[in-house]
């Protein structure tokens, strides 16, 4: 995720108040509770989690999610809750579940049934509980059915932004995806997806993945879109408006998909012709693109801010058009977001204290692609960011051990120290151990943890393999010390906390 902002402040170290904003601006003024249901007469259950130091209640224990499908019908008027179901397969690793905790909450229940049986539930703080009819055993598959709503809005931030013409686009980042359907909302819970969604005809309705199905019925229409990768939660991506799709083809024949709103289309199309240089510019890089295909969805909302989510990147019509931006200032940003489908999105954090993997290798693409075509060079954004990485640490803890956000705020993770603070670490290994093998390290990690889930500790181990020497003292300076350490091969370098 970035946040733009307008040139020609400093882009190294960038601020990121568009979270503020966007946390104001997805608080709507009614809360729409998950309402209880047929109650179980057990004890009140509680709120469980994966006990991830900065959100401990975030995901749930005792089952790893395989598949998700999720139904959604659109009205046409983005003020109104989709009406919604959600189908869970998991498989039970626990030894023995009574109950069975999902994250929901801004959404109305409507029923619940695992393996066909209904069975009651109740709520507890943002979780879902299910009391199924017999006792869940380690190794058992179970279906997990929910019929429940979808709201656009609610007390806390929902995963939906409306946007202009009566359309909606998800943006989930940090946990935001358990308001819009029951999940395992935790990124170290991948699974695969079907979305099914039915929207007036007139509007087009996209998700990641690729098109497996489309049906008219009426004045409907329903398409069926499927992952073929496994997918965060937090990465989940539904579009519907009055858009058009977009093909082309990048290389090797990776089929390209952008959705663009119709009035913006010629604007927008520069841009996305530069898709394919994108990506073969990072093939070069770090090696094969790790998904199905590719393409940036461009909405007709006052944003602030890019997301990745998985094989469509999220942009504002803004922001692409915005000729207060310089041309390799933008590119840069569709390059950051590019950049998250091989860390964070293919790689994804093992725990949110992992976050600065992601986000500090995506940063790190975008500079280099910055120092190549007309920003500033390399070593001037790493200065510059170096200066500041102290003042960064004050406020918001080193790199891999952020400051728990205050009032559970999960936008209060984005900071800089994650982003430029991150990035600077990186370049402080690579005049460590020499362009060649931390050229070699970002390749083989992205090769070795695909499709899975990697953790700080895991970079260390892989960064001492490739180096042949223990990096273990080096790095935990650089991503746990609270204070920013001499920075190889610039002893002039100086960061002091303003």
């Amino acid at each position: 995720m970035t946040s733009p902002r307008p040139h020609p402040a400093p882009r190294t170290p960038r601020s990121r108040p568009a979270r503020a904003r966007l946390r104001s601006r997805l608080t709507a003024t009614a809360a729409v509770a998950v309402s209880l249901g047929l109650v179980a007469s057990a004890p009140q259950p509680e709120a469980l989690g994966l006990g991830d130091r900065l959100f401990p209640t975030l995901g749930n224990p005792g089952y790893d999610v395989l598949r998700y499908a999720v139904d959604l019908r659109y009205s046409g008027d983005n003020t109104r809750p989709l009406e919604a179901g959600t189908r869970i397969t998991a498989r039970v690793t626990g030894e023995r579940m009574e109950r069975l905790n999902l994250d929901f909450a801004n959404g109305t229940v409507r029923e619940t049934r695992i393996d066909g049986e209904r069975v009651p539930w109740t709520s507890a703080g943002e979780d879902l509980v299910l009391t199924p009819g017999r006792e869940l055993k380690r190794g058992d598959v179970v279906r997990i059915d929910v019929r429940h709503t979808s709201p656009t809005s609610g007390a806390r931030p929902s995963g939906w932004i409306r946007t202009e013409r009566d359309g909606l686009v998800m943006a989930n980042q940090a946990d935001a995806a358990h308001r819009v359907f029951p999940a395992n909302d935790h990124p170290s819970d991948k699974a695969r997806f079907t979305f099914r969604i039915t929207a007036p005809t007139g509007f087009t309705a996209v998700a990641n993945g690729r098109r497996v199905g489309e049906r008219t019925s009426g004045d409907t229409v329903t398409r069926t879109y499927r992952t073929v990768r496994p997918m965060a939660t937090e990465l989940a991506q539904v579009a519907i408006g009055r858009s058009v799709v977009v093909r082309d083809e990048g290389p090797g024949g990776l089929p390209l998909r952008h959705v663009v709103p119709e009035q913006h289309r010629a604007a927008l199309e520069p841009w996305l012709k530069r898709t394919p240089e994108h990506l073969r510019w990072m093939r070069e890089k770090v090696g094969a693109y790790p998904f199905e295909n590719y393409g940036l969805l461009v909405a007709e909302a006052d944003l602030g801010f890019a997301l990745e989510t998985q094989t469509l990147s999220l942009f504002s019509v803004d922001f692409l058009t915005n000729t207060r931006y310089p041309a390799w200032y933008r590119e840069a940003v569709m390059i950051h977001e590019l950049a998250h489908h091989w860390y964070g999105n293919s790689v994804s954090p093992r725990r949110w204290d992992d976050l600065w993997l992601g986000e500090g290798h995506a940063t790190w693409y975008e500079w280099h692609w910055a120092a190549e075509h007309g920003g500033p060079s390399l070593s001037r954004l790493a200065r510059t960011a170096y200066e500041a990485s102290d003042t960064w640490r004050r406020d918001y803890g080193p790199p891999a051990r952020i400051h728990r956000p205050e009032d559970d705020d999960k936008l209060g993770i984005f900071r800089p120290v994650v982003y430029e603070g991150s990035a600077v670490a990186l370049y402080a290994l690579r005049q460590r151990i020499g362009a060649p093998a931390f050229d070699e390290l970002q390749r083989t990690w992205v090769e070795r943890h695909a499709h899975g889930v990697a953790s700080t500790a895991d970079f260390v181990a892989l960064a001492s393999e490739v180096a042949g020497e223990d990096l273990t003292t080096f790095l935990h300076a650089w991503l746990y010390g609270e204070r920013t350490p001499p920075m190889p091969g610039h002893p002039d370098w100086r960061s002091t906390a303003s």
